[in-house]
This record gives C-alpha cells, structure tokens and sequence, in this order.
C-alpha cells in the first residue's frame, strides 16, 4: 500500500509538478525571443559596468585614505636600525654552541 501511495507521488510530482514548475521556458513567438535575450545580455552589461563603477570607487577611496592618512608626517628615513655583530662560518668547521 505505502509502495503504491509513494510511485504515485513520485511520478505526479516528478512530471507535472516541482521540476515543470522550475524548468526554464522560452517563448514561442520569435520577436519576443530576441526581446528576451536583448533584456538578458542588456542586464549582464548594466550588472558588468555597475561592478566596475564600484570596484573603481573603492580604490580611489583606499587610495584617498591612503593619502590623507600620511599628510601632514613627515617622512623619515629607516628609523629600525639593527646593530649586531656577525661571525662568519666557514663549511667544515664545527659549530660551537
């Protein structure tokens, strides 16, 4: 009984419901086809040029914040100065610890 209940909501759904309902359609009348793919290929270059748009502000802005950050400090040279001495190891000598 529950194997017959399951095949039958397996196969109402699986043909006319859930996967008809989500499947992608094109129309039938071929203007309105190439109207479609002109809204499409117009909306991928509005969402192309509004991502640039933005990527180049936040540059200019990092750049911006960048610039005004250093006003008014001066520039100093290397202020890290490292001060050690150093022995030089020949190969083949042992290392004393």
């Amino acid at each position: 009984m529950s194997d017959r209940l399951f095949r039958s909501f397996q196969t109402r759904f699986s043909t006319v419901g859930l996967s008809a309902m989500f499947a992608p359609r094109k129309p039938r009348h071929p203007l309105l086809r190439v109207l479609l793919g002109m809204v499409g290929v117009l909306l991928l270059a509005g969402l192309l040029v509004i991502g640039l748009v933005v990527g180049t502000a936040m540059l200019a802005g990092g750049l911006l914040v960048r610039l005004l950050r250093g006003r008014g400090k001066p520039v100093a040279a290397r202020t890290r100065v490292v001060d050690a001495e150093y022995h030089v190891v020949k190969p083949g000598q042992p290392l004393l610890r």
